[in-house]
């Protein structure tokens, strides 16, 4: 059942991804970047014990930076090259090394999830989609100003 539930999801806001992305892919992207970051903090809250270990969050977790490619690949077309928005335009100059990266993502966390089993598995899995995450960030995403 929770597998069902967490596909009705993931279908859902691909298909509202997809449309957006049509009309707006900065904001289309922004929005794929805050789920990230709101699915880490499910994720991170969970490994710093500041929430009890819960396997089907985490396998929502997974599941979410499992359709990062599919529903990402498309959101950094040459048109949106300016505009309020953090990356980089390393992006486009390195376009194919930037879509093998999300590639990477999507399957090292498809690839994860079947050994997730408690929460010491769920560390290893997410060290692993954070190294993923980073990688991207540190070459194609403008650094913070504080």
């Amino acid at each position: 059942m929770m597998k069902r539930v967490v596909l009705a999801v993931a279908v859902v806001a691909f298909g509202v991804t997809a449309v957006v992305a049509q009309s707006d892919p900065i904001a289309a992207r922004k929005a794929l970047m805050k789920e990230n970051g709101r699915q880490s903090g499910i994720a991170r809250a969970m490994i710093e014990g500041k929430e009890a270990f819960d396997l089907a969050k985490a396998k929502a977790v997974l599941a979410n930076f499992a359709t990062a490619h599919d529903k990402g690949k498309n959101l950094w077309p040459d048109n949106s090259k300016s505009g309020d928005h953090a990356s980089l335009p390393a992006i486009w100059e390195n376009k194919a090394d930037f879509e093998a990266k999300l590639a990477k993502l999507s399957a090292d966390a498809k690839a994860q999830d079947a050994g997730v089993k408690d929460l010491d598995s769920f560390k290893a899995a997410m060290a692993e989609v954070g190294k993923d995450c980073g990688g991207c960030h540190n070459t194609y995403r403008k650094k913070p100003t504080t």
